[in-house]
């Protein structure tokens, strides 16, 4: 009997297996349906933690240190808004961190928001003439002489990725970049609910047709949910969750809200060491302005680089991101946004992007250089979980001056190494650090750890390396502090003489035998001279006079390392840039070392300080000792291997030393600014040039450019302390000066160690002696305090008598075998030229 279709099938459900196919399908429905909805609640309750905290609530932002305009400052409207954009500032009032306004007259309104570091004083600026003629605080309509603008933002994420973010709002992203964007990557992201079903079909099309996949179907809202909350391996679970959270994001956020999260979110590839993520940086750093300011061409080429954000990269391949701005233009035609005469006008106009948009903005070794220190000092918080902000003391002005000196230095560089070789290539590439401290507080303005941070992440700002004669003046101020020593055993001055020859010298029963430059050598030189000229072997022998135990030790005090040796003179230990940089404050701030520090403060979400610098500083070198140091300082830059800073045009009132090991290197200072230069092979390999070709160059043009700032602008002479002779001697016999003296020149001495005997030779009478703090009045042209004796000088409140420092004899060090080589006999004129040692 033939059943109809419908009775068949009631048959079959009551039978048995009928039966277990029912059950089995249901509960197949059933689990099904719980699982979804585990999942559907259990990423519900992520994605609405998420939204609720931000998209950027897990980042925190590395700040450089802030900077103050003054009346009669030379500047600009466009210069400060370009720094308030550049400090993350907007024309839109809800930015958090502030928002300006350039009024009508050029004034530019500055209103600080709620995450602002500096004073929360609004104001307004006005111009006049190229400078800054009146500020007026907007709070009570009164003038100020000075404003603080808020720090630059060095990286606005600061993660393990190095990603760079500018948060932006939907109101304040052009309607032409929308478009472009919609254009490009979703045209019907207004109007469909998640899914655009079109597409879909189009694309599956194309993927049969072609047999590859030759179309996306992803709307912009999938896209977010795959960047925003998934891992980027394609697989079935991950799409799943894909269309899961897709479902939730259009149904939990309006389509202004979810455009205005792609947006901060979206990849636009890297810019040299940084990725870059959102439209708000990648307006910034490719075209150097607001996102509310770009242009139609502009849009279109970062709506373009969504597809391919590193083969686009319009720095490194201009054509490429051209070509794809022209298609993204030709949607916008097609999709009737913009209309044919604009395309035209459109396609035609260059890639124009932001000069300058180097190394510098990034600063990725200061960056390294900070994320060190909190990691090392700061385990206990996770900069990489929380929103903190960390503000540092690194200048934008002077790093993105650093940059351009090592640019033009290392050019220099390059071309030198060149001309030696055959074939006039260069293999490899030298590498360079530079370090520029506030000597006063140790603060790093500047900070450049190699040529370029995308090829090698190496920091040799904190490289290991010899620092060769940049070293000696801790010798010499180790033997110019004998001079304030309880009982010394020698005081060494200025004057105190060495003879300059081949020499061995014995220590741990092995012989040390060191050369000068080219093998040269001058005879009998004063300390001074022997620091001019850098020579070696006067300088050993200072080292030996006074004692290697304490020219390591006082290196020691100042950060370096280094052993008690004769080798330490000479910068045999090695020693970071930074390190030497932070040594050398000790003769740029009379004495006082400045410990290197580079994080000024650390506050937390809400504002709460976490930590706020407390600079290390101590005195350590007699401020007397120090001045003599930066004097005989000053002399290396004047008449000695420094001098070529000079004939470059650096003519403001410095002191530095050069050094040559197999490296390059210069160290120098003036009142404002202390910088320390190196340059090396990263391999040990011997650079073959002189620090005074390789390091001074770049020193001097960086010098040059950072003192036309006006907070380094004010640079005054080096003044000595209370207690400092300075007294006419003559040359050749180191004896006070005559008048008869066919050569003078003034020398400089702690009170008390002076020579005190008139040259004889020449006749005539003596000149006067000058004290720093003290009337040139009374005996001998020094008016003594009140309690000190008729042949005595006081020193520290003592009287101290006044006698010709002693120098060291002439002499070899014996091998180990003998105990003192026995002296030679000399001539009537050996012994009198040795009377005016």
């Amino acid at each position: 009997m033939h059943l109809p279709k419908k009775a068949r099938l009631v048959r079959f459900l009551m039978h048995p297996a009928g039966k277990f196919l029912v059950g089995f399908a249901t509960f197949l429905l059933v689990l099904g349906a719980g699982c979804f909805t585990y999942l559907y609640v259990h990423y519900s309750k992520l994605i609405d933690a998420k939204l609720k905290a931000g998209p950027y609530a897990n980042t925190s932002k590395l700040y450089a240190a802030p900077s103050v305009i003054m009346i009669g400052d030379e500047a600009s409207p466009e210069e400060i808004v370009a720094q308030l954009r550049r400090s993350g500032y907007g024309e839109s009032r809800s930015n958090r961190m502030g928002w300006y306004n350039v009024r009508a007259d050029q004034a530019v309104e500055i209103f600080p928001g709620p995450d602002s570091f500096a004073p929360r004083e609004d104001a307004v600026i006005k111009f006049s003439d190229g400078r800054v003629s009146e500020i007026i605080s907007l709070r009570d309509h009164t003038p100020r002489t000075q404003y603080f603008l808020e720090p630059e933002l060095i990286s606005n994420l600061f993660d393990r990725n190095r990603e760079k973010r500018r948060l932006v709002r939907f109101e304040d992203i052009p309607k032409v970049l929308v478009d472009a964007v919609t254009s490009a990557e979703d045209k019907r992201f207004f109007h469909h609910q998640g899914f655009d079903p079109l597409r879909i079909i189009a694309s599956a099309y194309q993927d049969i047709r072609k047999g590859y996949r030759f179309a996306g179907a992803s709307t912009l809202t999938m896209q977010l949910s795959r960047m925003f909350w998934l891992t980027p391996e394609k697989t079935i679970k991950r799409k799943a969750l894909e269309l899961l959270i897709t479902l939730h994001l259009e149904r939990k956020l309006t389509k202004k809200e979810i455009f205005e999260y792609y947006a901060n979110q979206i990849d636009l590839g890297r810019h040299r060491s940084f990725s870059i993520h959102g439209f708000g940086e990648g307006a910034q750093v490719y075209f150097g302005k607001d996102i509310r300011h770009l242009t139609l061409p502009e849009a279109a080429l970062l709506a373009g680089l969504i597809q391919r954000p590193n083969y686009l990269n319009p720095y490194r391949h201009p054509e490429r991101a051209k070509a794809r701005r022209n298609i993204v233009l030709g949607l916008m035609r097609e999709n009737k946004l913009i209309t044919d005469r604009e395309y035209e006008m459109a396609i035609r106009a260059p890639v124009e992007l932001a000069k300058g948009g180097a190394e510098s903005t990034d600063a990725p070794y200061f960056v390294d250089l900070v994320n060190d220190e909190l990691q090392e000092n700061f385990a206990d918080h996770d900069f990489q979980a929380r929103s903190y902000r960390v503000y540092t003391t690194l200048d934008m002005n002077l790093q993105r001056e650093a940059v351009e000196a090592v640019r033009i230095g290392m050019k220099e560089v390059d071309d030198q190494l060149r001309a030696r070789r055959k074939d006039k290539t260069l293999p490899v590439e030298p590498q360079v650090a530079l370090v520029a401290l506030d000597p006063q507080t140790g603060e790093v303005k500047a900070l450049i750890g190699g040529r370029n941070y995308g090829v090698s992440q190496l920091n040799r700002a904190r490289s290991m390396r010899q620092p060769g004669s940049i070293f000696k003046p801790f010798v010499y101020a180790a033997a110019l502090a004998t001079a304030v020593e309880e009982a010394p055993s020698a005081v060494l001055t200025p004057i105190s003489t060495f003879v300059d020859e081949p020499t061995t010298f014995w220590h741990n029963n092995r012989p040390y035998e060191p050369n000068n430059y080219k093998s040269q050598f001058f005879g009998l030189v004063t300390m001074r001279q022997a620091l001019t000229k850098s020579l070696n072997i006067p300088t050993i022998k200072t080292a030996e006079a006074v004692g290697y135990e304490k020219v390591a030790n006082f290196a020691r005090s100042v950060g370096l390392n280094a052993e008690p040796t004769p080798a330490v003179a000479l910068g045999a230990y090695d020693n970071t840039p930074l390190d030497m940089a932070g040594a050398y404050t000790v003769f740029a701030n009379m004495g006082v070392y400045s410990a290197p520090n580079w994080i000024r403060a650390i506050r937390d979400e809400q504002g709460n300080a976490l930590y706020d610098a407390k600079p290390v500083r101590k005195q350590l070198l007699d401020p007397r000792v120090a001045y003599l140091m930066v004097n005989m300082l000053e002399d290396v830059m004047r008449t000695g291997t420094g001098a070529g800073a000079r004939s470059r045009g650096f003519l403001l009132p410095a002191a530095g030393k050069t050094g040559t090991s197999r490296d390059g290197w210069f160290a120098g200072f003036t009142t404002k600014l202390l910088c320390v230069v190196y340059v090396g092979f990263d391999d040990g390999k011997e650079l073959k040039l002189e620090g005074a070709r390789a390091a001074l160059p770049i020193w001097t043009e960086f010098m040059k450019r950072a003192h036309k700032y006006r907070q380094y602008r004010a640079v005054s002479q080096f003044s000595p302390p209370e207690g400092v002779v300075t007294v006419d001697i003559d040359p050749a016999t180191g004896l006070l000066a005559s008048v008869g003296c066919p050569s003078v020149r003034s020398e400089v001495f702690i009170a008390g160690t002076q020579p005190i005997e008139v040259c004889h030779f020449h006749g005539g009478v003596r000149t006067a002696t000058h004290v720093a703090g003290w009337d040139p009045s009374g005996n001998d042209g020094v008016a003594a305090p009140a309690g000190a004796q008729p042949n005595s000088i006081v020193l520290e409140g003592k009287p101290v008598a006044k006698s010709v420092p002693p120098a060291p004899q002439k002499a070899v060090p014996p091998p180990p075998s003998a105990k003192e080589q026995p002296k030679e006999k000399k001539g009537f004129f050996g012994r009198l030229k040795d009377l005016f040692r």
